[in-house]
């Protein structure tokens, strides 16, 4: 069985060449589970919220995900969408950077630079009523993805926030987010680096 396969070394810089390829071979079926793992703490914030908001986790990343669809929004789209916050539990001083990594090698550039600086853009909301500067967004303001990010925050996370918004459930997007992390990571064809379609309509 391969769970008892190990490897001959106990510090790195001392494995071999087969001790590598038993690694990589022991790497696949994890690689492949990586959407499972996505998957598995979307649900666990099926009954956690922060406090004070009208809606869990799950919700906002539920409504924004079934928001873009009803636009017309590709796949990359929707499923950046659902994933654009599963690092608020982990990683809140970052979630949005944290989010970008995940998405990066497997959706095109600009939907991972959205999803990276959308936590800035976002601000311009309420920043203000903390005494910041609500339009530190505007720093960016000659990147190509600019518009894209500020209509993604408009358009789709924004306003995901109401407990009376029709959305789909999670078994609605299961398929899509498979199909995204079963790409090949970092396919170019799939990258289209440098490349601004912006948001659908």
């Amino acid at each position: 069985m391969n769970e008892h396969r190990t490897v001959s070394f106990t510090a790195m810089k001392d494995g071999t060449r087969e001790d590598y390829e038993l690694l990589a071979e022991l790497e696949k079926p994890h690689l492949a589970m990586t959407a499972e793992r996505l998957l598995r703490e979307l649900r666990s914030q099926e009954d956690e919220t922060l406090a004070g908001y009208r809606i869990t986790r799950l919700q906002h990343a539920l409504q924004s995900a079934s928001r873009a669809e009803r636009d017309g929004a590709d796949i990359d789209w929707i499923v950046a969408t659902l994933l654009h916050d599963i690092g608020d539990g982990l990683a809140p001083q970052n979630h949005d950077r944290f989010a970008a990594e995940i998405l990066r090698p497997f959706v095109r550039d600009e939907v991972a630079w959205v999803v990276e600086h959308h936590g800035l853009f976002q601000s311009y909301y309420y920043g203000h009523h903390y005494g910041w500067d609500r339009n530190a967004r505007e720093k960016l303001k000659d990147h190509p993805f600019y518009r894209t990010c500020v209509d993604f925050c408009e358009r789709w996370d924004q306003s995901s926030f109401d407990p009376g918004y029709p959305m789909q459930p999670l078994e609605h997007f299961e398929p899509l987010v498979r199909e995204v992390f079963a790409r090949k990571a970092y396919d170019p064809a799939v990258l289209c680096a440098g490349e601004a379609r912006g948001l659908p309509g």
